[in-house]
């Protein structure tokens, strides 16, 4: 039986293409002497890069603890639910802009898992869309100036981008005949000569304007501009252009956060931030990457309504503590904010991680540890604790509401 509850957590890097080499290292305190991208640190037990908890000067595999034991480390109500950690805990460095994407409901994610199944294709398949069960909704707070594009702009804005870019002619009169799934299917199924075609001049137009400072990060072609003015040919230009003019470009301030759920067209384009989301690989891509692309598919989910995005500054709490309310029931987050002398007391209903991102905490419950930035701290189910700091605390709590 455990005697402890309060642990260590340490999780796993993905070194993706896009990741920038310099933030997450720099956070976890390690040398990155070949410049090797540092994309995202996993906190959670997704099977291909479960966490570890210290126990006993030992690491030992969250995952398979949990498969061992899932009452005590997830707690009842978690289990009877879930049956697994349903969360997975992420920092985020974009430095190069991310797909295009959409995340399935878990009902529309069930039933492409099955058909996947059925048709036989690995779970591994470069070309696989759904590698699980689940949904994916999501929700990020920015750590620094985070750039990202976020849902259809609303009715009047696109109709005005679609009436002032030249090389969109013509384009609102489809949007008004045939709305916005009627736009988006127009560019997302033409044939790839007419996409050049219509997109070449805009590239080059918008390419100068950025050399010549004429536009900011609040304007799409600042976008476009950065992802092609190193290539030295233009040539099979990548569709996902028109969403970067379709969609709103948000700009969230640290401690700002934006929630994305099914249906909701988003891509990151820039920044730091950290990122809670349910425990599921399940991303259909429409463009802006390397990686498989299936239109269609893509098609099916979107939610074709124009917004005006929703960005959080959280609500207080008791002290020390800012909640960003998420409408689901798989994940929620609080940041912590403290200063020397003040505390923050708790107690938990499932597991929670808890990430330093600065300064240092004093944990105190059944047993007691210190952790500082760049660590993480996982605390088990019907656990009371106390958190205190000697300088000053900043971090983020995931738990299951």
């Amino acid at each position: 039986m455990l005697q402890d509850k309060i642990f260590k957590l340490k999780g796993k890097v993905q070194h993706y293409a896009w990741g920038g080499t310099e933030y997450i290292p720099h956070w976890l305190g390690i040398e990155n002497k070949n410049k090797e991208p540092f994309a995202e640190y996993w906190m959670g037990t997704h099977p291909l890069a479960s966490s570890t908890i210290i126990r006993n000067n030992k690491e030992e595999n969250l995952y398979e603890l949990i498969q061992q034991q899932p009452q005590l480390f997830l707690g009842e109500k978690t289990n009877t639910a879930f049956g697994e950690l349903p969360y997975l805990f992420k920092i985020l460095d974009v430095k190069e802009m991310l797909s295009i994407q959409v995340h399935p409901s878990k009902e529309n994610a069930a039933k492409g898992f099955e058909e996947e199944e059925t048709k036989g294709i690995a779970a591994n398949a470069a070309h696989r869309n759904y590698k699980d069960k689940n949904h994916k909704p999501e929700v990020m707070i920015a750590l620094s100036e985070f750039w990202l594009l976020h849902g259809f702009l609303p009715e009047d804005k696109l109709l005005k981008v679609l009436q002032t870019v030249p090389e969109f002619k013509g384009f609102d009169t489809i949007a008004l005949d045939k709305g916005y799934k009627g736009l988006y299917k127009h560019v997302m199924m033409m044939p790839q000569d007419e996409v050049d075609k219509l997109l070449y001049t805009l590239v080059e137009k918008e390419i100068n304007r950025k050399k010549k400072n004429e536009l900011t990060k609040h304007d799409a072609g600042w976008w476009v501009a950065k992802l092609y003015e190193h290539e030295k040919h233009l040539k099979n230009i990548d569709r996902g252009i028109f969403s970067v003019y379709f969609f709103n470009i948000v700009n969230a301030n640290p401690g700002e956060g934006i929630f994305q759920g099914a249906g909701l067209p988003h891509a990151y384009l820039e920044g730091q931030n950290v990122e809670l989301m349910a425990n599921s690989d399940n991303v259909l891509r429409g463009g802006l990457t390397p990686k498989h692309v299936d239109v269609p598919e893509l098609m099916k989910h979107i939610v074709f309504e124009g917004i005006e995005p929703n960005v959080m500054k959280g609500i207080d709490l008791t002290s020390g503590e800012t909640n960003y309310p998420c409408p689901v029931e798989d994940f929620g987050i609080s940041k912590i904010e403290l200063n020397a002398g003040e505390i923050y007391q708790s107690e938990t209903s499932s597991l929670e991680i808890i990430v330093i991102i600065e300064g240092e905490l004093n944990i105190d419950g059944t047993n007691s540890l210190t952790a500082k930035k760049g660590e993480a701290i996982a605390i088990l189910p019907n656990e009371t604790y106390t958190i205190s700091t000697n300088k000053k605390l900043y971090a983020y709590k995931a738990f299951v509401p």
